[in-house]
């Protein structure tokens, strides 16, 4: 299959998924690699392709690679967005660093769509999951789409719940496709491929090559992917320290809403509502506080 390349750039002609997803893999493979570097690289040169710094035969060796390793993970259906092609969605660009190419499962569709990321604390509290709840019900019946990491806690409740709900949901997930992390939302991750959407950016080759404690750092970049690609983000509950507070950071940097509940701002022991309401965040008490700022 080969995909039309947008115009905006001066050479125009049919794009090789195979070989970008391969090109792709290859310069991640790269001493060094990192969003940053990458996005530096293409930042040089706009309209470039991943094909355009690796040789078509390493490129092609890589995806087949790929194409292994995802087959013998289980996944036998999936498609790659690539910037310059086909259905890759501009808002992505206002990540500091973009991605170039996202691998997904499901209806793509539903990323056209309004979408709100409800996010928060792995280790919730039960509170925590309940407000996540409600707030997933409350913007399915507003026909938003649900988008969230499914990691266990506020993530996981916030999917549930859309679900329940007959609405639409979103995974933008920190490993690569099959890759489950949770191990207990397997059946989760592979309910919403089927009838819905996840998403991955996480290089397959690089990820299989790593170390665990490597591989953590792809769950925060994740977080920025998610921001752009909703147009808001709800913070349900959040430590000082937690992952969630990336999400907070990329959405007032890519100009994305950003939401705290009431309940983070109560808790004495947490400094980081505050600073993020000085920079723009909203204060939510209820809903209708969502509903003024996203109208």
């Amino acid at each position: 299959m080969n995909l039309a390349r947008r115009s905006e750039g001066p050479a125009l002609g049919a794009i090789s998924p195979k070989l970008e997803l391969g090109a792709y893999e290859a310069l991640w493979l790269e001493q060094g690699a990192t969003f940053k570097t990458l996005a530096d690289r293409f930042a040089k040169d706009p309209t470039a392709l991943p094909s355009d710094f690796v040789p078509p035969a390493e490129a092609l060796a890589a995806a087949d690679q790929v194409l292994a390793k995802l087959k013998a993970s289980g996944v036998h259906q999936f498609g790659v967005r690539i910037n310059h092609a086909g259905d890759y969605p501009k808002k992505l660009r206002d990540a500091r660093y973009p991605v170039e190419l996202l691998y997904y499962q499901g209806a793509w569709e539903i990323v056209e769509a309004r979408g709100v990321a409800v996010v928060g604390s792995r280790k919730a509290s039960p509170e925590g999951r309940q407000r996540a709840a409600q707030i997933a019900r409350a913007l399915v019946d507003r026909d938003f789409t649900v988008v969230s990491g499914l990691a266990e806690g506020i993530d996981r409740a916030a999917h549930d719940a859309a679900l329940a709900a007959n609405g639409r949901t979103i995974a933008v997930i920190g490993t690569p496709l099959g890759q489950y992390y949770p191990r207990e939302n397997r059946d989760l991750q592979q309910r919403i491929a089927q009838d819905h959407l996840v998403i991955s950016q996480v290089p397959v080759l690089r990820y299989g090559r790593q170390a665990p404690p490597q591989n953590r750092l792809f769950f925060p970049e994740r977080n920025v992917t998610m921001s752009a690609l909703t147009e808001a983000t709800v913070i349900v509950e959040a430590g000082e320290t937690s992952g969630t507070l990336t999400q907070a950071r990329a959405a007032l940097h890519q100009g994305r809403k950003l939401f705290i509940l009431e309940s983070c701002f109560q808790d004495a022991r947490l400094t980081w509502p505050a600073r993020f309401q000085a920079e723009g965040a909203v204060r939510v008490s209820n809903m209708d506080d969502i509903w003024a700022a996203l109208d």
